[in-house]
């Protein structure tokens, strides 16, 4: 029987076979590959969740330390005092108010303008208490100013001016805080829509965005592309380094998780616009919206336009290269694509955005010295840095109300700008032969109140952007502007009944020998000149030697009034450094501009001298008191004294070296001296303000140009420019006290002046009872005087004294009897140099054609250039 074998199913039951084997391989690579996702997935969970939580904790310790921001203390200026008959509009104190701060609702205060008039009321963070006032000023002039409670007021002060704000972080920072109600929406609006858009509505990170960032940098092997949100920057910012890594990015984007978790998106906004970099200004960043709404543009954030938000809105992206002072152009640029954008978002109008772009750029004077005054401001925070500890500053958002001026910085800044381009040309012209390279010279100014020491204005350099070495602070040889301290000690040991060479008490006309000598001690030749190669005019009066800086007068004079008594009054007037040698007369010892200002408060201020002072109080963001600070005073000379000296630095103003501030049209009564000891120096005031100048280099290689040329005339600008200013205007002659007269002197003889002599006369200040008795007729009447005047014989070499000796005992005492004063000469104290008396040498007179044609007048300069 034939067998039929089923090759079909044996063909089928292999299929099936293989193609389960095929599924359970399948399903074998599917549950591999599920376990393989999965487990990525874990791992991708558990390295996630890993940093997630690792910087959960970073975020947690930061925020844990205290706020986001490092405190910020506000420098404010001085007060502003109005006083009746001023120069100022009702409208002018309210817009100096808005300045300060005050609105309708304000904490700080508030105020109501009426026409002529304003009424003042400061609110419980005011600086003062809260008492109003109500200022009247018909005409533009400060006529009435009532108290609230209708007392008449003399003076009234005003709410002080913020200068600036300092962020107490590691680095150069400035900050001006603001809270999200205070930034403008339009502000708001420029920011997100070149930003971020879409800001309000996602979580924090915008994924499309990165992504498309991603293929853009990679396609051009460039990380230019801004992929970040406004929450991302954030994070970054306050978290991480600028670097562009993908690690970066990514733990950026777990951090942004958490701060969108922590706080609203105006929390966020808020910390944004406080804390991005908007450029730098001088050596300081600029950080936060607030302070580049100041540094930019001079005002607050709500008083910018569109035009203006939208600047700052587009300088985010590159701030060093769309600064608007160095790249207008690309600032302009930018700022109509922030514009642009604006419209894209609905946030502006077509009309209006092309108004805006429209609109040229209105930016704020680009000279920071003028503005914020950044070298006194330095000084302000090493002084807090001193007075405060550095926890309390770290911790603490100060106010800090200053001594500053803002209207006196500003003309002090633009006095030196402008007087230092002539310096610098002068030096120019004296190098113009020469290949050798050469510095331009450095600059400080120091003005104060001469009554209070109060430092109003304090210009530490030429540019601060360049350098921030303070020069005010500099110690240097002072020059000639010390002189007035040895005529000051004479008139004082006089005060005190011992006479300088047993002709009676030292006077403005007491002849001074300015012929060669020899001050050298302990057997060392010491044979100073005189500034002017070869002048030695032999016997000059007091008051002559100072005006024309003669320097062998003045150390013959510190000679015989004792070296010590003159270095120890320089002391106590603040110049620490003053020994009792020769050359101290003429200024050999450092100090710096700050201590020559303060010394010269001792002729200004009836002989008390008064430390210079900067801060005044220090506040919390409350208004509370946290330290105040009193200036050191005290009576270092007699009111008379101080007042003689003072009469002869009139003369230096009038007919010396500093007279070249009248040529300058600087007409007002001021006492002074000029200085050159390889630095020049000008150190002058008013009855209303005291200004030292110096210029010098910083390698401190001569500069080789006087005083008179290169201080005096910046003195000059700044004056002129001060006494316009209302609160300077007011300048008065000075006043002498009880116990000194004033006589007008003939300069040639030194007598008194008659109408036979009123060609060269001038005033000066006397103790009563030393005036001369003698007129300058007499003199001229005596034939014999006549020629040995010109001639040079017959007269004498030693001091002649034209005055009637004192019939009355000086007044005595001063202020403050405890008052440290010059102590009076005694040889037995050694006083005087302890060497042995040399034989005085013949002294050479230049006679009638020595002094019409030269030569003449003893031995040679033994030293070329001598302070004057």
């Amino acid at each position: 029987m034939p067998v039929k074998l089923k090759y079909g199913s044996s063909k089928s039951s292999g299929k099936q076979t293989s193609i389960i084997d095929r599924l359970h391989l399948d399903n074998r690579l599917v549950r591999y590959g599920l376990v393989a996702v999965l487990a990525c997935v874990v791992v991708v969970l558990s390295v996630v969740g890993y940093y997630y939580f690792k910087y959960e904790n970073v975020v947690n310790d930061r925020l844990a330390k205290g706020p986001m921001f490092a405190s910020v203390s506000q420098i404010y200026a001085a007060p502003r005092e109005i006083r009746n008959g001023q120069k100022l509009s009702a409208s002018t104190i309210a817009a100096d108010l808005r300045r300060a701060g005050y609105n309708s609702n304000s904490q700080l205060g508030t105020f109501q303008l009426n026409d002529d008039s304003i009424f003042i009321k400061p609110g419980p963070e005011s600086y003062h208490s809260t008492d109003g006032a109500t200022i009247s000023a018909p005409n533009g002039v400060v006529q009435k100013i009532t108290a609230e409670n209708g007392a008449a007021l003399s003076a009234y002060e005003l709410e002080p001016q913020l200068i600036t704000a300092l962020s107490e972080e590691n680095s150069r920072t400035k900050r001006r805080m603001v809270s999200y109600q205070d930034i403008p929406p339009q502000m708001v609006q420029a920011v997100t829509s070149i930003e971020d858009r879409n800001f309000f509505e996602h979580s924090g990170v915008n994924f499309l965005r990165i992504i498309k960032c991603g293929v853009e940098d990679l396609s051009s092997g460039r990380k230019r592309c801004g992929g970040s949100t406004i929450t991302m920057q954030l994070a970054r910012g306050f978290f991480l380094s600028p670097e562009k890594r993908l690690k970066r990015k990514f733990i950026e984007i777990l951090i942004t998780f958490q701060l969108e978790s922590r706080f609203s998106k105006q929390q966020i906004f808020e910390m944004y616009a406080n804390q991005i970099n908007l450029g730098h200004r001088g050596s300081y960043d600029i950080n936060g919206l607030g302070e580049a709404s100041q540094a930019f543009f001079g005002k607050g954030l709500k008083q910018l336009d569109t035009a203006e938000y939208a600047l700052l809105a587009g300088m985010i992206q590159s701030p060093s290269r769309l600064n608007p002072y160095r790249h207008p152009e690309r600032a302009i640029a930018r700022r109509n694509v922030v514009l642009d954008s604006m419209v894209e978002t609905g946030a502006l109008s077509e009309s209006a955005a092309t108004r805006a772009k429209a609109e040229p750029l209105h930016l704020a004077a680009a000279d920071v010295d003028a503005s914020e005054a950044p070298y006194f401001v330095d000084l302000v925070h090493d002084q807090l840095v001193q007075r405060i500890s550095d926890q309390d500053l770290a911790h603490q958002s100060l106010r800090i109300y200053t001594s500053l001026d803002p209207d006196l910085q500003r003309a002090a800044a633009e006095a030196v700008d402008l007087g230092m381009k002539n310096v610098d040309e002068m030096v120019r012209k004296k190098h113009a032969k020469s290949t050798a390279p050469f510095t331009y010279p450095q600059v400080a100014l120091v003005a104060l109140n001469p009554h209070t020491g109060q430092i109003l204005a304090l210009v530490g350099g030429r540019n601060y952007s360049a350098s921030q070495l303070n020069h005010a602070m500099g110690k240097r040889p002072t020059g000639s502007i010390f002189k007035p301290f040895v005529y000051a000690a004479a008139y004082d040991t006089s005060l005190n009944g011992t006479n300088i060479d047993g002709n009676g008490p030292f006077t403005a006309v007491t002849r001074i020998n300015d012929d060669p000598q020899d001050f050298g001690t302990d057997g060392k030749p010491y044979t100073p000149g005189n500034f002017v190669k070869g002048e030695y005019p032999g016997m000059v009066t007091a008051v002559e030697a100072l005006a024309h800086s003669l320097n062998i007068a003045t150390i013959a004079l510190a000679q015989k009034v004792g070296y010590g008594n003159v270095a120890a009054l320089a002391r106590s007037a603040g110049i620490v450094n003053a020994r009792a040698t020769p050359s101290v007369a003429i200024g050999t010892y450092n100090a710096t501009p700050i201590d020559m200002a303060g010394a010269y408060t001792v002729f200004a201020n009836n002989g008390v001298h008064i430390n210079p002072w900067m801060l005044a109080s220090v506040r919390n963001t409350s208004g509370d008191i946290v330290a105040d600070y009193s200036p050191n005073a005290k009576q270092v000379l007699d009111p008379r004294v101080a007042f003689l000296t003072q009469s002869l630095m009139e003369a230096v103003m009038n007919y010396g070296t500093g007279a070249v501030v009248r040529g300058r049209g600087f007409t007002a009564p001021a006492a002074g001296k000029t200085g050159t000891e390889h630095d020049a120096w000008f150190a002058a005031y008013t009855s209303t303000l005291l200004c030292v100048v110096w210029v010098g280099n910083d390698d401190y290689t001569d500069i080789k140009i006087q005083g008179a040329d290169a201080a005096a005339p910046i003195w000059a600008e700044f004056m002129k420019r001060a006494i316009k200013l209302p609160q300077y205007s007011d300048v008065k002659p000075f006043s002498p006290p009880e116990g000194v007269s004033i006589a007008r002197i003939d300069r040639d003889t030194g007598l008194l002046a008659d109408p036979s002599c009123s060609e060269h006369t001038m005033n000066v200040a006397f103790l009563d009872g030393t005036v001369p008795t003698g007129s300058c007729s007499q003199m001229h009447d005596n034939p014999q005087n006549f020629f040995q005047k010109i001639f040079s014989f017959g007269g004498h070499s030693e001091t002649v004294s034209p005055y009637a000796p004192a019939t009355a005992t000086p007044q005595a005492g001063t202020a403050n009897p405890a008052a440290p004063r010059a102590v009076p000469v005694n040889p037995a104290n050694g006083n005087l140099p302890q060497q042995p008396a040399k034989p005085e040498e013949p002294k050479k007179k230049r006679n009638f054609f020595q002094k019409i044609f030269g030569g003449g007048g003893g031995d040679k300069d033994k030293q070329n250039e001598q302070p004057q």
